[in-house]
């Protein structure tokens, strides 16, 4: 194992120790933990991403935002440009949810190339689930709107990821008449 795996390792851990309590919100309410490794392994075969700190960052990307993880702990852990991902990545939750979710549209154009692979990777891994394990408590309008949403942040990353916007066309595609959306 080289040092890289290692640290992935250990990134792998930390995250897992951190979201251990959280569950998603689909049908199962499935282990939380799973998401930033689907981020991860998506921006690995799909984007063909080998980069060790956006690797490192896609499985961290909600610890700080969902966990009582502080940014200082991420520094020390896995150092200065892995914090700096997450924390371009990371919402603010002191804002309200719909403030929040156009701040991701406003900024996804001028997220680093490396954050907007994590953020791409992030909303083709939640549009995937949605579409087929969605929240047990989401109506059809929820997640029609969720839908519209990701299509809204997806058009700021355009140009990061030929490879990943494609497999987000493809589900976003499949969603639409899953959805019934237009």
């Amino acid at each position: 194992m080289d040092d890289s795996t290692g640290k992935l390792l250990h990134a792998v851990h930390f995250s897992a120790s951190k979201h251990r309590d959280q569950r998603r919100k689909d049908q199962p309410r499935s282990p939380y933990i799973n998401h930033p490794i689907r981020v991860a392994e998506i921006l690995w075969t799909v984007g063909a991403v080998r980069d060790e700190a956006t690797l490192l960052a896609a499985i961290l990307h909600d610890v700080i935002e969902d966990t009582q993880t502080t940014p200082a702990e991420i520094q020390t852990e896995f150092g200065e440009i892995v914090l700096r991902l997450v924390l371009e990545v990371t919402d603010d939750k002191d804002l309200p949810k719909q403030q929040r979710k156009r701040r991701q549209i406003e900024h996804a154009p001028h997220l680093s190339h490396p954050a907007q692979l994590i953020r791409l990777a992030d909303k083709i891994s939640n549009l995937h689930d949605l579409l087929y394990s969605p929240p047990q408590r989401w109506s059809l309008q929820r997640r029609q709107d969720y839908v519209r949403w990701t299509e809204k942040v997806v058009a700021g990353l355009r140009g990061a990821s030929p490879a990943m916007e494609q497999n987000y066309d493809h589900l976003l595609k499949e969603g639409k008449q899953i959805l019934q959306i237009e």
